[in-house]
């Protein structure tokens, strides 16, 4: 027998807000299947508000509740039976962020759990990140978002080490991101990989998916160091319009791509790691993982 039920994931970021429809496929005697269905992208940049004067604009305000009820009606559409909505740091850090979170609820009918960077790490964790790697291998994997970064050292199959540090493409751009925190970085990179001889990184995000498809690489197979170099030094002799006109860039990602990319290379340079995966995997597939396998609460619509 066969039975499809269909569950969301709300991904609140600080470069963007995404709604991620997928099917759950069960048959018996079978493993369960997760199909994506349908995925909305909303680029508002809740970061620039946040990180910059400490709350979210009136305009960036009204943006979300307008998109989280347009979200709300497309979970009906598709006959969702299940939802769960996470913020990550923007709405964290914002001092009005829990008011935009009362606002939508009553507005939208939409629940939001703000969640630390650990937890995002950990939902991150439970997406199809293991049929992608290597039992016998090592991994740095390094989720960059606007906000924050989650890294997590994967040893033999196994999470070893795992933190979240305040550098992001959003505070990047906007200069606010200290020197010493980039030291700290540096020191945890370097202490939690010296152990181990070869490395490979494993990155997720909008930015190195996009780098990735550029590429033109088969599915599976890494990026070098030495090609991720050459194309953020390609990218720098671009201006934010050219990058836009002739590289064609979204223009919210025009910008975030260029301290995307030093992420993933500061990461690969302390590491060690000559290769960096790609598998396209991020939050709204470890919320939909998460939902499914009762790890974390969710909401039935």
């Amino acid at each position: 027998m066969l039975t499809i039920k269909k569950y969301a994931a709300i991904d609140i970021g600080s470069n963007a807000v995404r709604l991620l429809i997928a099917s759950i496929i069960e048959q018996e005697g079978r493993p369960v299947k997760f199909k994506k269905t349908s995925l909305v992208r909303v680029p508002i940049r809740l970061g620039a508000d946040v990180f910059l004067t400490g709350e979210i604009s009136e305009n960036n305000k009204k943006r979300m509740l307008d998109t989280m009820i347009a979200f709300k009606l497309l979970m009906k559409s598709h006959k969702v039976v299940t939802y769960k909505a996470c913020a990550t740091s923007a709405m964290r850090e914002a001092d009005n962020g829990i008011e935009l979170s009362k606002l939508i609820s009553k507005k939208a009918e939409i629940d939001i759990d703000i969640i630390g960077g650990e937890e995002e790490a950990a939902i991150i964790a439970a997406t199809d990140l293991h049929s992608y790697i290597k039992e016998d291998k090592t991994y740095l994997y390094v989720d960059v978002g606007g906000g924050s970064t989650e890294f997590t050292v994967i040893h033999l199959g196994k999470t070893v080490a795992s933190k979240s540090f305040k550098i992001g493409t959003v505070r990047l751009l906007n200069d606010i991101v200290k020197k010493e925190t980039w030291l700290e970085l540096e020191s945890w990179i370097k202490t939690n990989t010296k152990g181990y001889d070869v490395l490979d990184l494993i990155g997720s995000g909008g930015n190195i998916n996009k780098i990735f498809k550029i590429s033109g690489k088969a599915m599976g197979k890494p990026l070098t160091y030495f090609y991720l170099t050459s194309y953020y030094n390609k990218l720098q002799t671009y201006s934010y319009e050219e990058r836009i006109s002739e590289l064609e860039l979204n223009p919210d990602r025009a910008d975030v791509i260029i301290p995307a990319t030093r992420i993933y290379l500061s990461a690969m340079k302390w590491s060690g790691a000559k290769d960096i995966y790609v598998p396209k995997i991020g939050l709204s597939d470890g919320i939909i993982k998460s939902v499914y396998f009762k790890t974390v609460s969710s909401i039935d619509l």
